[in-house]
């Protein structure tokens, strides 16, 4: 057969998704051949692959002392067989490309019945020094997506672009993803960097939406994209324990004192065949994590996924915009300012009693969780102001300025977490809002005469 030297590796990435097993072949210092199948390989750039390494076998014999290879990839819709003929240069056992693989075998090892049998020791990277196309009858390829990419992409851009506040560019990403790329599940998470856990601060698709749910950093396909700062992609089903949904342990566990549950529910799919998982970057930071999902299997390709890391650069990059201009200069608001005057309770309506954990910030109306962490803190600053002083108007740069709310550092997404704030009152209290009235300000309504008790 001849070896093609023009078949770019980029081209056939089609092959590298994992969905159908490959094969590699390696020959042991005699000359002895061995022919073994594998788990993945997985595309790195242009001239590497990452083939799984997950057993000290007669290939890994073979390869260490003799580090040619070559393995037999094939396209999954149109069944063409490609070699590739490959030069053995390192074994990764962490980072990106690793973190990677390892949610991604989870997924396989999970689909074919195999979660207790796999373990990745090791992303093995290989030069690919030529790519020979096998002689066949292959199908036809498939028709080009209904939806263009680069199309939904400006369209994307476009959208982003007009947003002039923290919740509707929130808005504006979802929809687009849903209007754009028929994305039907979808939700945008924000660093807690003190916390060590990323948030949900707007999802779509789901039947609850799981505003304030969290995710520890390095748990489930989130929370590995966050800690790694790398996109991971699953396409098939996954229901192993440690790359499904990360349920997180609840208060009881943490704080053994504190016997109070202040997990929100997770809110995604009960058995996703497809995850995409794209950390959202501004200069360098993790500012938090874009995430979708879907109940078939191979739903996002890698088209899919550098389409999304488009789309979460110019998220992050508005994000730290927005925030920037929402923290005009300026006097704080004071008592004087506190117009509209307090609504006057219903007759004969009970006064809601809102409880502050100073353990954790966590703040309960009548008995129901609400809110914890720095918004939390929030939320009981501004209720005390609006008790003791009359006080509704409030900006972002006085909470900024405030030490007891504890915000971890100036990069910090105080609009997202008043965001947070706003939606978990909407959605559990319907006598407190937050309305948001000008550049960095905003009013508190409180609707219902209130109780509030500080906890220790």
């Amino acid at each position: 057969m001849t070896i093609h030297a023009t078949i770019e590796l980029s081209a056939i990435r089609g092959c590298l998704e994992g969905m159908v097993p490959s094969m590699m072949a390696t020959c042991a210092q005699d000359g002895t051949p061995n022919v073994a199948y594998l788990s993945q390989v997985c595309y790195v750039d242009d001239r590497h692959v990452a083939l799984s390494f997950q057993f000290f076998n007669k290939t890994r014999q073979n390869i260490l002392a003799n580090p040619h290879a070559a393995a037999l990839v094939m396209h999954p819709r149109t069944a063409a067989f490609y070699r590739l003929h490959l030069h053995y240069l390192r074994t990764e056992t962490s980072g990106p490309t690793f973190e990677s693989m390892k949610a991604q075998l989870a997924g396989i090892a999970s689909h074919s019945g195999m979660a207790g049998v796999f373990k990745l020791l090791g992303a093995d990277i290989y030069e690919v020094l030529s790519i020979e196309c096998v002689d066949g009858s292959p199908l036809p390829a498939p028709p080009a997506p209904a939806i263009g990419l680069l199309g939904a992409l400006r369209r994307s851009a476009e959208r982003l672009m007009r947003c002039s506040g923290t919740d509707e560019l929130l808005q504006a990403t979802l929809a687009t993803l849903h209007d754009q790329m028929d994305v039907q599940h979808a939700m945008v998470l924000m660093l807690d960097a003190n916390a060590h856990r990323l948030y949900t601060v707007a999802s779509a698709g789901y039947a609850t939406s799981g505003v304030g749910s969290e995710i520890e950093m390095g748990h489930g396909v989130i929370g590995v994209a966050a800690r790694e700062c790398t996109p991971v992609r699953i396409s098939h089903m996954t229901n192993a324990a440690s790359y499904s949904h990360a349920v997180r342990s609840s208060m009881q566990l943490l704080e053994p004192g504190l016997a109070l549950d202040t997990d929100i529910p997770y809110p995604g799919l009960p058995e996703p065949h497809s995850q995409l998982a794209v950390p959202i970057v501004s200069t360098g930071r993790l500012l938090g994590v874009l995430f979708v999902e879907s109940p078939l299997d191979m739903r996002f390709g890698y088209e899919d996924e550098d389409a999304m890391v488009a789309i979460a650069g110019q998220l992050g990059a508005a994000l730290e915009l927005l925030q920037n201009a929402a923290e005009p200069a300026g006097e704080t608001p004071s008592v004087q300012d506190a117009a509209p005057p307090r609504a006057q309770p219903a007759p004969g309506a009970a006064a809601l009693e809102l409880r502050h954990y100073r353990v954790n910030d966590s703040v309960f109306i009548d008995g129901q969780y609400l809110i914890k962490g720095v918004a939390g803190a929030i939320l009981w600053k501004l209720l005390r102001d609006h008790a003791g002083h009359g006080r509704s108007e409030f900006s972002n740069r006085e909470l900024r300025l405030d030490p007891s709310i504890g915000l971890p550092d100036v990069a910090d997404n105080l609009e997202a977490r008043l965001v947070l704030l706003q939606r978990r009152l909407v959605e559990n209290s319907p006598h407190i809002r937050i309305e948001k009235t000008g550049r960095g300000r905003f009013r508190l309504r409180v609707e219902r005469a209130v109780n509030l008790v500080e906890m220790g």
